[in-house]
């Protein structure tokens, strides 16, 4: 027999499933706003550096997050750390929040001690004084205590081993890139730090083609120095290279300006025949063959054309209008390559008075 329900007890039960339904879609619309608002911080002007204090709770941290408007939801926070495991193992230190980051991130962030780093970008073919400078400034150590650090017999690393004696002996080895430095780093643990990104790009093959070439580290490193100030474009670079082989083998001098530029101390755009004719080691159109040293501390680019020279007929080259180089095989064609090339070029065209002043 069927059940036949009263109408009345039907319209009992609309208005609570009714209820249910709104607070449960309530519930969800709340909580995709949560999720939302968890997932995607907003942090005015793209970063915000938070400072997290010894020994501060999470709860403390949650709190002025919240107050600096990036958490909305501090319990969630909380909630989240706690099932990550995270809650009370915040490490102390700056915490750079990018806009964008989730709840999940900034904790994966703050409980990272390796965080506590200042990130400095050294360019390739920078010397020394350029980079010591450049700490300096950004608070890492004084300018002093790094050239007091700068014995290659406090390092242990094969390519300072027998360096000849000249100012600068660590100069070519500190290898440009872009580090995190640990705060609270000593001017020994950064240069250890380059020389190690160094070691690291100086492939065990590299050492097997500087025997094939018959020349030392030393020199392909200063090879490489004066390739990377004088040839900005890496794809130049082997070509340049190959130019300077090419003098060299010939019995040639260097006449590199950016040798000079080095004695000067400064990046002098044209050079006049007097700087040419400084006396220093470092002098490629007084002395034949490589200088002393390196000029300056090259990239990885600029030490594969050392390395890999480009074969070329070319003996000459000078910078072009278009900021490419035009390069010669002849002194008469370098002649009218420098009357219609750059008038900015890096060296006055009297200084070279003829194809032989390039001889020994």
């Amino acid at each position: 027999m069927a059940v036949k329900v009263h109408e009345s007890k039907r319209g009992k039960w609309k208005i609570p499933v009714i209820i249910i339904t709104i607070l449960v879609v309530l519930c969800l619309v709340g909580a995709g706003i949560v999720l939302r608002e968890a997932g995607s911080v907003t942090v005015e002007g793209g970063s915000v550096t938070l400072e997290v204090k010894d020994g501060e709770s999470t709860q403390s941290v949650a709190d002025r997050l919240n107050d600096m408007g990036i958490v909305k939801y501090p319990f969630l926070f909380l909630l989240q750390s706690k099932l990550s495991g995270y809650d009370g193992k915040l490490q102390p230190g700056q915490a750079t929040i990018e806009n964008g980051m989730s709840y999940g991130q900034i904790l994966d962030l703050l409980v990272t001690d390796s965080r506590n780093v200042t990130k400095i970008t050294i360019p390739e073919g920078y010397e020394i004084k350029q980079i010591a400078q450049k700490l300096d400034e950004a608070g890492l150590c004084g300018w002093q205590d790094f050239y007091s650090a700068l014995n290659p017999k406090d390092y242990d690393y094969a390519f300072l081993k027998n360096l000849p004696q000249r100012d600068g002996l660590m100069e070519g080895y500190l290898f440009p890139a872009t580090y995190e430095i640990p705060n609270g780093a000593t001017a020994h643990d950064i240069i250890d730090l380059m020389l190690a990104a160094f070691d690291s790009q100086f492939k065990s093959e590299y050492y097997d083609r500087a025997k094939e070439l018959g020349m030392t580290i030393d020199q392909i490193v200063t090879m490489a120095s004066i390739v990377e100030r004088e040839a900005e474009n890496p794809e130049e670079m082997p070509k340049v290279a190959g130019v300077f082989y090419n003098r060299r083998n010939a019995g040639m001098k260097f006449q590199s300006c950016a040798t000079v530029q080095y004695i000067l101390h400064e990046r002098k755009p044209v050079l006049s025949i007097s700087d040419t004719k400084i006396d220093s080691p470092y002098n490629t159109y007084l002395y034949p063959d490589f200088p002393v040293g390196p000029i300056c501390n090259p990239g990885i680019e600029s030490i594969r054309a050392a390395l890999y020279p480009a074969v070329t007929d070319a003996y000459y080259f000078v910078l072009g209008k278009d900021g490419t180089h035009i390069f010669s095989a002849t002194y008469e064609e370098h002649l009218a390559a420098m009357n219609s090339a750059d008038p900015a070029t890096s060296v006055d065209s009297s200084a070279i008075e003829n194809q032989d002043s390039l001889k020994k």
